[in-house]
């Protein structure tokens, strides 16, 4: 009844809520993303997405798809890798940062490992700046990571002379898996005192947060210093639980017992962050890495709503 094209289709759109974005993650027009959309809703015979000029959201029925859709396409992908014969084997080295940890990324890595047994899954935990250069280094095959969006200049301050930077063009393009906003959170409560220094709890270099919200802040004239830092995010979120500064962080990635602070704080917007995989060079030739990389990417892809809340 539901064509699988279709449904990857939709879970693209459903994942970065942006038919450009989808058509870009699947090498597609947008005319034909538009399209396979449109005979989904006419096979399921209910309405998916609500969408105007300026947004596009899920329906009720369309959040009720995206778990059956998630369901076919996986079990689609695990037929299809049992009757051709070339089940993914050898090692894989996958990278992901440790936000992604904190999520059902476990919980999606086992059910991979369950399907895929001959894959030897080897898991490197880091910041995103530093599993770019692993994976740059052939040391990783595939990496879930975040980095600015390709397409969207940085939050300019007051008295900018340019929109900001950009992604890094050195940087090999990556698969979009979802675009999230990144907000400042804090303990409950907290109000940061507009006449002295944003007390910070920070990521050490190369974080891609920490860049961002340094450059924001001095774009903004913002006044700040540097309470925490830390490589572990349990130390980041023990600190701004007790109060000690606030932090820049994924919007559908906030830690339990911390909170987005509201618009009324004064803090400047951070602007959007994109969650990408990105294939090493051994991923992307022929061979048992690529089949092993191109599974897990598709199970990642085809998931990806599970891994932050919305």
């Amino acid at each position: 009844m539901f064509d699988p094209a279709q449904l990857r289709t939709f879970l693209a759109v459903a994942q970065t809520l942006s038919f450009t974005q989808a058509a870009q993650r699947l090498g597609v027009r947008q005319s034909t993303v538009s399209q396979q959309v449109r005979r989904l809703e006419d096979a399921a015979g209910r309405q998916l997405f609500s969408r105007d000029t300026h947004s596009v959201r899920l329906t009720e029925d369309g959040e009720a798809m995206l778990g059956f859709a998630r369901t076919i396409l996986e079990a689609h992908e695990r037929a299809a890798h049992w009757f051709a014969g070339a089940r993914p084997r050898g090692r894989l080295r996958f990278g992901a940062s440790e936000d992604f940890v904190l999520t059902r990324l476990p919980e999606l890595l086992e059910g991979f490992r369950r399907h895929h047994p001959e894959v030897d899954l080897e898991l490197t935990v880091d910041l995103s700046g530093h599993l770019m250069k692993r994976l740059a280094a052939g040391r990783l095959d595939l990496v879930l990571a975040k980095r600015h969006p390709a397409d969207e200049p940085m939050p300019a301050g007051p008295g900018a002379d340019g929109p900001g930077t950009g992604p890094d063009p050195d940087e090999p393009p990556g698969r979009l898996v979802w675009r999230d906003r990144l907000v400042w959170i804090g303990a409950e409560g907290t109000r940061p005192d507009p006449r002295r220094p944003l007390p910070l709890v920070l990521l050490p270099p190369p974080a891609v947060t920490r860049a961002r919200a340094l450059e924001v802040l001095e774009r903004h004239g913002r006044a700040w210093r540097v309470t925490c830092t830390s490589g572990s995010l349990n130390g980041l979120v023990a600190a701004t639980r007790a109060g000690l500064g606030v932090m820049a962080h994924a919007q559908g990635m906030i830690p339990p017992g911390l909170v987005r602070l509201p618009a009324g704080a004064g803090l400047p917007d951070l602007g959007a962050m994109d969650i990408v995989l990105l294939h090493g060079a051994g991923a992307r030739r022929d061979g048992p890495v690529r089949d092993s990389a191109e599974a897990l990417a598709d199970a990642i892809l085809a998931a990806g709503d599970r891994l932050h809340s919305g």
